[in-house]
Formats: C-alpha cells, sequence, structure tokens
C-alpha cells in the first residue's frame, strides 16, 4: 500500500516569461512505513517536491496523494494531523523566546492533542531529551538538542509520514550520526513512513530503502540502496555522482 503517489508532479516559480520549472514531470510513490530519498545536486529540485507536498509551493500541476488525501491548491487540518516537516536549520526552526514547552504545547494545542502536560514528558524522552530540558530557551540548546526539538514537535500530532529536509546538514559530523540513528529508531517504533532529501548519499544510505536520483528537476532514475552500494546504475550522472562519494557510501 502507498502512503505517498506523486505522478507527472511539475512544480514552477514565476509567471510567462519569467517563469522556471523547479520540478518537471516527476512521478514516484512510497510505500507505507518505507523511507525514500531524494537526493542531487543543489538546485536539482529535490527540496521543493518535499515543499509542494505539505503546501508551501503554490504553483504546481500533476496528482499528489498522501496518506489517503488527493492533494489540491490547500491542505486541510487533517493533512497536517498525518504529515509533518522536519527543517535543515535548527537555528531558524524554533522560535528564540518561546521555551521547548511552549513550543510543544502550542503544536498539540493546534491539532487538539489532548494529556499535553504528560504528552510533552513522553515527546522528549522519545527524541532523548530529559525533563531538564522543558523549559529551556533555543539558545541555551546546541544545534543536536535543537533539532531533537524540531522532531519532537513533527511528533506532536502523532503524524504518519515525515518529510525531512536535509534534516542534519546544519549539525556538526558528530552529532549527524546521532540525529540519523534517533531518526531510524523513531520510524520503526511510530510505524512512519519518511521522504528525506540530502545531499549527502551516506546519509541517504543509512536511513532509506530507495533513493530517487535528481538532476535538473527530473530524476535521472530510482535505485535501491543495494544497488547504490554495489554502483548498479543505468545513468552517467548517478555513475558520477556515486564515484564522487565513494567513501562516504561504502
Amino acid at each position: 500500500m502507498s502512503a505517498i503517489t506523486i505522478k507527472d508532479l511539475t512544480v514552477w516559480f514565476g509567471t510567462g516569461a519569467e517563469r522556471n520549472d523547479a520540478v518537471k514531470d516527476v512521478s514516484f510513490d512510497v510505500a507505507d512505513g518505507e523511507s525514500f530519498g531524494l537526493v542531487g545536486e543543489s538546485g536539482s529540485g529535490k527540496s521543493t517536491i518535499l515543499r509542494a507536498i505539505a503546501g508551501l509551493v503554490p504553483t504546481w500541476s500533476g496528482e499528489m496523494t498522501v496518506a489517503g488525501e488527493t492533494l489540491g491548491p490547500k491542505r486541510s487540518k487533517a493533512f497536517y494531523s498525518k504529515v509533518q516537516m522536519v527543517f535543515q536549520d535548527p537555528y531558524a526552526s524554533l522560535h528564540p523566546r518561546q521555551t521547548v514547552d511552549r513550543v510543544l504545547s502550542e503544536a498539540m494545542r493546534l491539532h487538539g492533542v489532548e494529556n499535553i502536560d504528560s504528552r510533552i514528558g513522553t515527546l522528549l524522552d522519545d527524541v532523548g531529551l530529559g525533563p531538564g530540558f522543558r523549559f529551556r530557551y533555543p539558545h541555551q540548546l546546541s544545534g543536536g538538542q535543537r533539532q531533537r526539538v524540531a522532531i519532537a514537535r513533527a511528533l506532536a500530532c502523532d503524524p504518519s509520514i515525515l518529510l525531512l529536509d536535509e534534516p542534519t546538514s546544519a549539525l556538526d559530523v558528530s552529532v549527524q550520526a546521532e540525529i540519523l540513528n534517533l531518526l531510524v529508531d523513531l520510524r520503526h517504533e511510530h510505524k512512519l513512513t519518511y521522504i528525506m532529501v540530502s545531499h549527502d548519499l551516506g546519509v541517504v544510505g543509512h536511513l532509506c530503502e530507495r533513493i530517487g536520483v535528481m538532476k535538473d528537476g527530473r530524476f535521472e532514475e530510482v535505485l535501491t540502496v543495494e544497488d547504490m552500494r554495489a554502483f548498479k546504475a543505468t545513468s552517467p550522472y548517478t555513475r558520477h555522482l556515486l564515484e564522487s562519494s565513494i567513501n562516504s557510501i561504502r
């Protein structure tokens, strides 16, 4: 069963002569419980796909069905209770004047979650932060701790799908592995489906079963992670991408 079905997706910015198609006729499926990676160079369109799914880019055509809902121009409240996004920069994604407690409680109130007080404690435990972090402000947290809070906020409404936009790229290398391992654990514990964007093939190989390789807004090919590690690519661009990342994917 597919949790996400994307068919002939085109996403553009601007109009008329100024129009730029950032994503061009992309189609793929993500099975329920699967982790699917989108890789490619900067500007290849991979983050734009996530933003289109999340409703952050209104100019698109094609068909998108996510968590059983066929998407139109606007996203329903029910959509956001099933689908949440974790952004790249943990320093920009949290309000500097809100404590962790307020960040999480407001996310839950927005979705009508009950038992907020006990739920906050559970969320902090789930992401590896104890109760001592509950009333801290973002400036009192490290980058890795901030990203854990951002992940907890995404989980606050108990979604089934997470859209992960380079969730470790702004972190120190030593912290990246901790966050990736956390995401692996959370996926199994909460039976989550992931789409993860990354420019790092090693990161995608750690978290995903399949990857879609993008170039200039289009899919070059879709590979299993096993084929990626065995360098079984048909596209010259994909082979070049794999060869340039040989140390990170083996």
